[in-house]
């Protein structure tokens, strides 16, 4: 659209930072000069007042000083200023300025100088009418069918129409069910007030029907009108358009008939003058603001809309004759006369670009320059081309960004305390008795180059909390360092899934390029436990295997033995801080380790601790072939009771929030109830509302208190789930012997990233990636691969199919089933599987078959009791 620009004709910016809506802009002939030149009055919502009498300027030229006539602060915003016979005992032209609270009616008057610029131009405040509510917009025009004056009409903010009869006011109707005020015109010829309701509908009221209702000062509605007697406000006649209306215009199309134009939010609609559509157009794009005009076409009218993407179009009924772009938005357009130039379009941007314009085509006088011809040389493209695939392939093998760049950047290290605090920072904490212990962890961050907006943010598994988890740097310089220090403390009385912390550190480079960089940390085991007093006997018990003899409890946790008990020097126990214990047992005769607790999340901590302390051990030794494994049974029972647990309590809380939200209606219904009695003039009985509201109220608080309640439960068996998954992992892999690949695609289905919530569970996000599991790598044929899995994932109706799945899931491990991300590994995997393996269970057919694999996994509670471990009864007598 670059050749149907608006020719430029004058052009200013008024003010700074001043705003202006589609009511601050007139075109008359304020003055009463009599030549027939318009003069553009410009209020804004700073206060501002201006009147334009524009000259024709050169290219390049901006507006002259003598361009602006008068330019007044009238201290309030005005909202909008309108042209009309507004002075009783005289038909000359004056301004009304509507102010929120106050309606000003000013004489303009010009007198002549003996120089060029010494025309001089004020205004004369005739008379002011203070308003008792805040003003929305206005019109005017001669009510009543008066004749050489135009009285005003003004509508509040909430909904009241207040006619002026020039110095004197007349009276102030409410409209019916009204909520929030629209845009309001008058016409002449039918005598009535048309406007756009909130109900989206257009609403016809006769002047007469307004002028003979009963006064709004003194009574809306009262109870005699609904009986019949005296004047009720009732409306001429209806439209529903179905959208918000942005502007009305009426404009007349002979003496007998004129036109209600009205502009909505993505139509505009003209109207008879009973109500009926003439014609609609369905806009391309949001309007902003028009103004329709009788065409030079007999029964036509012209329709300037601007819109939002800075376009004027203009429309003959519902026919497009022009488009024409503007440098700016327009939220007002008017058409004037300005020095003998006729239909000069003024346009008003919200930011005060005020602009006279004409339309026309700007030609382009840009011509594309000759290009030279020129042989090409192929052999040396394809040099080039050789050259340019080695460089792209060596960034793609280095990555987008190179490792050694990205790290040569920013190093960022973290050291934790070797010791517990002197004083500990814990604060808050719901702990129970025992004293909370603090650990401090410090982050250091050293730049090499000029780095921005760095931030360094610090995660730990809750419990666990830090006293500060948010740092920001500033890096101005290169080769500097920064070192922050916070304490890390347990703030609940249940365990966190892990000790392991992660310290993110995002920046950007200066060329604008974003990174991050992350560091882990871990805490000691001391945090969250103490030495305490082996335990005889327990309900959850695990046996760990390893290949080398076993090693003194005392040399693997030396900040928990005790000096005393020299002679236990295979029994240690530990008492954790939520106040449950855990004991571990070394055999003296066989190279096994035994873990037992009263709660089976209990034991990962203690397990994944004692592995890892038996690894740096043999590693100090020099002894690098050091494994463990285990031998048992996979504990799925104990592991399906957490399930169960954690999807009751997510139940029990979706139940609690449907009765809190049906409480909570039923307490607005009281509410609603309760305000319709009290405002009743005639006093009613209460029916016992009073009482019901009372008890309603109760009812909501204890629900909330409940779901407060199933919340923080929900987040202790989240975490408990979390750390006995952790432990089934742990024990699949010492059983199956898995890689690190491996272990870390078992992580990734029963350990997702996103939080525990009641529209996405960790069941449903499990059972997808087991199932998904199941139908790719641990397949055993061909039409398990095929099955189609829902993409939708919703709440189950109970977790029998995700127990199934895991129970399958080990089975095919068992089996031989091998984990990997290629599905192209899924079918030569299924010739070399022995035993073959059960399919997925499709109807209850065959969920009947996984019963007896299942029963390898599920009785494991028997089969510890029953198989006799020679080793590990013997380390009972230790503690008798």
């Amino acid at each position: 659209m670059s050749l149907f620009k608006a020719r430029d004709w004058w052009s200013t910016v008024l003010g700074e930072k001043e705003e202006f809506d589609q009511g601050c802009l007139c075109l008359a002939d304020v003055d009463n000069s009599g030549d027939g030149q318009d003069k553009i009055i410009v209020g804004s919502f700073m206060g501002y007042l201006r009147i334009f009498n524009p000259h024709s300027v050169k290219t390049g030229d901006g507006p002259q000083a003598e361009d602006l006539l008068l330019e007044v602060h009238l201290r309030d915003p005005v909202l909008q200023v309108e042209v009309g016979k507004f002075v009783s005992g005289t038909e000359m032209l004056h301004l009304a300025v509507l102010h929120s609270r106050k309606l000003c009616v000013y004489s303009v008057s010009g007198t002549l100088g003996n120089v060029e610029h010494g025309n001089q131009y004020q205004i004369k405040l005739m008379y002011e009418h203070h308003l008792q509510r805040t003003a929305c917009n206005m019109t005017y025009g001669p009510f009543g069918g008066v004749k050489g004056r135009d009285l005003i009409c003004i509508q509040s903010m909430d909904g009241m129409l207040m006619v002026f009869e020039q110095e004197s006011y007349a009276f102030g109707r409410f409209l019916p069910g009204s909520l929030l005020p629209g845009p309001l015109a008058y016409s002449p010829r039918t005598d009535s007030f048309i406007t756009v309701s909130s109900c989206r509908q257009v609403e016809s009221y006769k002047y007469q029907v307004l002028a003979f209702a009963t006064d709004a000062d003194k009574k809306q509605e009262t109870e005699q009108q609904k009986l019949g007697s005296g004047k009720r406000l009732v409306v001429d006649w209806t439209l529903n358009i179905g959208e918000q209306a942005l502007d009305i215009c009426i404009i007349p199309l002979n003496q007998t008939a004129s036109s209600v134009f009205v502009l909505g939010e993505r139509n505009f609609f003209c109207l008879k003058d009973n109500g009926q559509i003439r014609f609609m157009k369905k806009l391309g794009c949001g309007p902003s603001c028009f103004l329709p005009y009788c065409s030079v076409s007999e029964g036509t009218i012209n329709t300037l809309i601007g819109n939002h993407n800075h376009m004027l179009h203009i429309y003959q009924d519902v026919t497009l004759k022009w488009a024409t772009q503007l440098p700016h938005v327009p939220v007002a357009v008017r058409v004037g006369c300005l020095h003998d130039l006729k239909g000069v379009i003024v346009t008003l941007s919200d930011d005060g670009h005020l602009q006279c314009s004409y339309l026309g085509t700007d030609p382009s006088l840009f011509q594309a320059p000759k290009v030279e011809s020129r042989e090409l040389n192929y052999d040396e493209l394809d040099v080039e081309l050789k050259e340019l695939q080695k460089i792209i392939k060596d960034v793609k093998s280095q990555g987008v960004w190179p490792m050694t760049d990205r790290e040569e950047d920013l190093k960022v290290s973290a050291v934790v305390s070797s010791s517990l605090d002197s004083v500990s920072q814990a604060t808050n904490v719901e702990v129970g008795a025992d004293s909370v212990p603090s650990i401090t962890v410090k982050i250091s961050l050293q730049n090499r180059v000029v780095l921005q907006k760095v931030k360094l943010s610090v995660y730990v598994q809750p419990p666990l909390v830090s006293t500060c988890d948010q740092f920001t740097f500033d890096f101005t310089a290169p080769d500097m360092t920064s070192i922050v220090a916070f304490s890390v403390y347990l703030k609940r009385s249940y365990l966190p899934s892990e000790l392991e912390g992660n310290a993110v550190v995002s920046y950007s480079r200066p060329t604008g390029i974003p990174r991050v960089i992350q560091c882990k940390f871990r805490l000691p085991l001391k945090l969250i436990c103490l030495p305490g007093q082996p335990s005889k006997t327990a309900s959850h018990k695990l046996t760990i295997d390893t290949n080398k003899p076993p090693v003194g409890l005392p040399s693997l946790f030396p900040d928990f033995a005790n000096q005393s008990d020299d002679d236990q020097v295979n029994v240690m126990g530990f008492r954790l801080l939520g106040g449950s214990r855990v004991t571990l047992l070394a055999s003296r005769t066989s190279q096994r380790y035994r873990i037992q607790s009263e709660q089976f999340e209990d034991l990962w901590l203690i397990t994944n601790e004692l592995i890892l302390r038996l690894q740096e051990y043999f590693e100090k030794q020099g002894i690098k072939d050091f494994a463990c494994s285990f031998s048992g049974c996979i504990p799925l029972q104990e592991y399906f009771e957490l399930i169960d647990h954690h999807f009751e309590l997510r139940i029990n809380g979706e139940k609690l929030e449907e009765l809190l939200s049906e409480r909570a209606v039923q307490f607005r219904a009281i509410q609603r109830r309760l305000l319709t009695r009290f405002r009743e003039k005639t006093p009613a009985p209460l029916q016992h509302l009073d009482t019901l509201l009372d008890g309603t109220y109760k009812q909501v608080i204890a629900l909330a208190d409940a779901v407060e309640e199933n919340q923080d439960k929900l987040l202790q068996s989240s975490a408990g789930l979390r750390s006995a998954t952790h432990l089934l992992i742990l024990l699949v892999r010492l059983w199956q012997k898995l890689s690190t690949d491996q272990t870390a695609i078992l992580e990734a289905a029963f350990l997702p990233l996103q939080e525990d919530t009641q529209e996405l569970g960790w069941e449903e996000t499990v059972d997808a990636a087991v199932a998904h599991l199941l139908k790719t790598c641990l397949s055993k044929s061909s039409r398990e691969q095929a099955l189609n899995l829902g993409s939708q994932l919703s709440t189950p109706k109970d977790t029998s199919r995700l127990k199934k799945h895991i129970t399958l899931l080990c089975d095919r491990l068992a089996k031989g089933g091998r984990l990997c991300l290629s599905t192209d590994a899924a079918a030569p995997q299924a010739m070399v599987m022995p035993g073959g393996c059960a399919p997925i269970p499709e109807s209850d057919i065959e969920e009947r078959s996984l019963e007896e694999s299942a029963d390898l996994f599920t009785n494991h509670k028997h089969l510890i009791a029953e198989t006799p471990v020679p080793e590990v009864t013997a380390l009972q007598g230790v503690l008798e």
